[in-house]
Order: C-alpha cells, then sequence, then structure tokens
C-alpha cells in the first residue's frame, strides 16, 4: 500500500514515509536491501536505498508506458527490447531527480525521530571519514519502535502533520494539499 496524502498525492511513485517504515520492517521495498530488524541501518544507508529505489520506480514506469505505446502502435515488443528501454530510461534520470537531499532527508528523519517512530540501535559502526580524521562520529543505526510499527498509514503518509495536528490544513493549498506560503500584496496591489 503505497502512502500519499489524502489530497494533493506525490510527484513520486511513493513516499519516503512509506519506505523507510517498509525498509527498517526488513522488507526489502522496491528491490532494497533487506535488513535485520533488530539491527537497523544507518541513515545515509536508508537515504541511498530510498534513492535508488525512486530512480529505478521512475525508470520502470517510463519504461512501462514506453512499451505499451510500441504495443499499441503494433510493434513486437520482445523482453530484450524492453530491457534495453527500462536501461535508457535508468541512464536518464539524475540524481538530483530523485528529489528529497540529505540534509531534507535528516530533517525528515529527525522528525520521525521526534515523534518516536525510530531509535538508535545498540549498533555503531566507524565512518569511511574515519580512516582520515579519527574524531569523526560513528554510523548509529537505527530501528523502528514499537510506536513506529502502530502508526497508521495516514500519520506515516505525514509526520511532520502528525507531530503538529494544530497546523493541519490550514497550511496547504486548496488545489493541490500542499503546503504553501500565503502571498502579502502591498496597499498598490
Amino acid at each position: 500500500m503505497e502512502l500519499r496524502p489524502t489530497r494533493g498525492g506525490f510527484a513520486r511513485p511513493f513516499g519516503a514515509g512509506w519506505f523507510i517504515r517498509e525498509y527498517l520492517l526488513g522488507n526489502g521495498p522496491e528491490g532494497s536491501t533487506r535488513i535485520d530488524t533488530e539491527r537497523g541501518a544507518p541513515q545515509s544507508d536508508i537515504n541511498y536505498e530510498y534513492k535508488v529505489s525512486l530512480a529505478t520506480a521512475t525508470a520502470r514506469t517510463r519504461a512501462e508506458k514506453k512499451i505499451s505505446n510500441l504495443v499499441l502502435a503494433g510493434e513486437d515488443v520482445t523482453e530484450e527490447l524492453a530491457e534495453n528501454i527500462y536501461q535508457q530510461e535508468l541512464k536518464k534520470i539524475s540524481h538530483k531527480f530523485t528529489r528529497m537531499r540529505y540534509h531534507s532527508f535528516l530533517k525528515y528523519f529527525g522528525t520521525l525521530k521526534k515523534l518516536g517512530w525510530v531509535e538508535a540501535s545498540s549498533e555503531t559502526e566507524n565512518s569511511a571519514m574515519q580512516d582520515h580524521y579519527p574524531e569523526a562520529p560513528n554510523r548509529v543505526y537505527y530501528r523502528l519502535t514499537e510506536a513506529g510499527r502502530k502508526a497508521t498509514d495516514e500519520e506515516w503518509s505525514n509526520p511532520l502533520f502528525t507531530m503538529y495536528p494544530e497546523i493541519g490544513a490550514s497550511h496547504k493549498s486548496r488545489n493541490t494539499g500542499w503546503p504553501h506560503r500565503k502571498v502579502q500584496r502591498d496597499s498598490r496591489g
């Protein structure tokens, strides 16, 4: 089940909340690596798997559309041709296309920590940076908490509004459901 805002939807095949929950449940969503749920995973690994999964899902959707158009045009589409189309679409997707930058991911993940849906497990490891700078912090592994497992699909679809329900719909665009800023006009119009 995809977690999407009740209004507006996503410009992505799936949301970060859904992916993080499924990943930390050990389900390996969208072909990502399956993890040990007790051990968890570092934030950087979760972010990487999320971005790769977004890219592959987007490429798959685009390839399916092209293949469908070819079939409707009466062309014979072999498995080899379908794979070539998918690989071409995958190459077209830039790293930046998949939206959420690492800093935004960390802020989003911070919201999940504040809600008590994820917690640090006892697992840590040296980061690659520590090979050159010994004072660097260890990579901390995170796992899903019981509260995170019990949170509803609607709560996971928008953790920020779950944490601050008072802001709710007042900060959403009537047309798209996305948060927006009110623009103040001066007296000249």
